[in-house]
């Protein structure tokens, strides 16, 4: 897996996504980061995996027990079903693998509730089987603040990426002249970006005033 280099960052068309049990029992003992914040940026992140036509799944464990799959996440993907497992190490469910070896991409990008517990065990199986895998940290979290941070110090040491879902999609884009992804970029920053977004809407609103201005003068 290079780790510095062009070849070292995401490409779209090499790319699938694997999101590990964003779900009601995740959530209620979540306490590494606002539960708020999790959910934008874990749908930001599908949303953006949705605009590069990179390949999703979406997994939960035991949904009949711990709740379906937040309504949010489910609606960037509304006819996918999750897969839903008994396994808690999910690299170990053929039904996910099968899908990811089949896409027959190698850059492997997850992201979970808990850290510790559901990102951790897939990716450091995956990255024995050759995959370069990339942990989301800012959509994933654990049950402690130490839980986490402890959990991304054990992915890194085993050769996992961490990045942020902003990252992500950046390097996806990577050339604002791939207008055919533009729109949809910017929808997802507008709608998730935070003050990314903000400063976008207000980009337009000057555009717009600008355009309006000059066809009064005109």
């Amino acid at each position: 897996m290079p780790k510095t280099g062009l070849q070292a960052l995401l490409r779209p068309e090499d790319s699938i996504v694997v999101l590990i049990d964003h779900q009601p029992f995740q959530f209620t003992n979540l306490n590494s980061h606002d539960a708020t914040m999790i959910v934008n940026n874990v749908v930001g992140l599908a949303k953006g995996a949705k605009v590069f036509d990179v390949p999703t799944i979406l997994t939960t464990v035991i949904e009949e027990r711990g709740g379906y799959i937040i309504k949010q996440l489910q609606d960037v993907f509304p006819d996918q079903k999750p897969i839903n497992r008994t396994w808690v190490n999910t690299w170990q469910d053929p039904n996910v693998t099968d899908i990811v070896k089949k896409s027959g991409r190698k850059q492997l990008i997850l992201a979970a509730l808990w850290t510790e517990v559901c990102l951790a065990m897939p990716a450091i199986q995956a990255l024995g089987e050759g995959y370069e895998v990339f942990v989301v940290t800012d959509a994933s979290g654990g049950v402690s603040a130490e839980s986490h941070d402890m959990a991304v110090r054990r992915l890194v040491q085993a050769g996992a990426v961490p990045i942020t879902w902003l990252a992500v999609i950046s390097e996806w884009q990577r050339d604002w002249a791939r207008e055919e992804t533009v729109s949809g970029v910017a929808s997802v920053l507008a709608e998730h970006g935070g003050a990314t977004g903000i400063a976008y809407a207000w980009e337009l609103q000057l555009l717009a005033s600008a355009t309006s201005s000059a066809e009064a003068g005109a």
